[in-house]
């Protein structure tokens, strides 16, 4: 992984701004890892990891972490810190549904309970399309339990976003993104108007996002579409 080390200026230092991120070595982690490191907003970047990285940089601090032993891990990182939830994997991978709800679903959920009892400023999580706890779709399905089961802790602030169809390099191959990715390029330029939120995003695109929005932190909870995201970027 390679970042640019910037000097962290002395207001900067002052505010202490502390971002913790699950979920870093993925696709949309990987990328707002970078971006978090790169910022002067942030003076700590807590990487929650199951195996430490080759990464480093003076901001940041790897916790090899066991969610399912996460408060001994991570409860001193939480006070006034900023938490960003980047979980996420296949059925294909986790070997199971069961396996699927436990990262997808109860991790996060275990975060954000952590997140409200320990006082963290604001939770951002990546979710996705089509995200409705009332899908026949176990994918969207869970996705939709996750956003409503967040929604009901109070956290002070909840910003969650729903990106359509990912591009990025991955570490594994998934062939049906890559599918999609190929007949996006032929149809993306046709897909204006309400269409525009099924346009696939890079990753990148995303964590940018939430970067900045965590910045203009407000009250509540917001959900941002795909093209939504992409607003927040430009």
């Amino acid at each position: 992984m390679h970042v640019c080390i910037l000097s962290i200026d002395t207001e900067a230092a002052i505010m202490g701004h502390t971002a913790v991120i699950a979920g870093a070595t993925g696709l949309i982690g990987g990328e707002l890892i970078r971006c978090l490191l790169e910022d002067p907003f942030y003076d700590r970047v807590v990487a929650l990891v199951r195996k430490e990285t080759s990464w480093t940089h003076e901001k940041l601090v790897q916790v090899v972490t066991d969610y399912d032993e996460l408060e001994a891990v991570v409860k001193d990182y939480l006070p006034g810190s900023y938490v960003f939830c980047c979980l996420g994997t296949t059925i294909k991978k986790a070997g199971s549904k069961e396996q699927f709800r436990k990262v997808d679903y109860e991790y996060p959920m275990l975060l954000g309970k952590l997140a409200f009892q320990y006082g963290a400023v604001d939770y951002l999580i990546v979710t996705a399309m089509g995200a409705n706890a009332g899908s026949a779709i176990f994918y969207n399905q869970v996705k939709g339990e996750i956003e409503e089961g967040l929604g009901k802790l109070r956290l002070p602030s909840l910003q969650i976003f729903r990106p359509s169809l990912l591009l990025g390099d991955r570490q594994e191959v998934r062939l049906g993104e890559r599918f999609g990715a190929a007949v996006s390029r032929v149809i993306t330029p046709i897909m204006i108007g309400g269409l525009r939120k099924y346009k696939p995003i890079k990753a990148e695109t995303v964590a940018k996002a939430m970067l900045k929005s965590s910045k203009n932190s407000n009250k509540g909870t917001r959900i941002y579409e795909s093209n939504q995201i992409e607003e927040l970027v430009k």
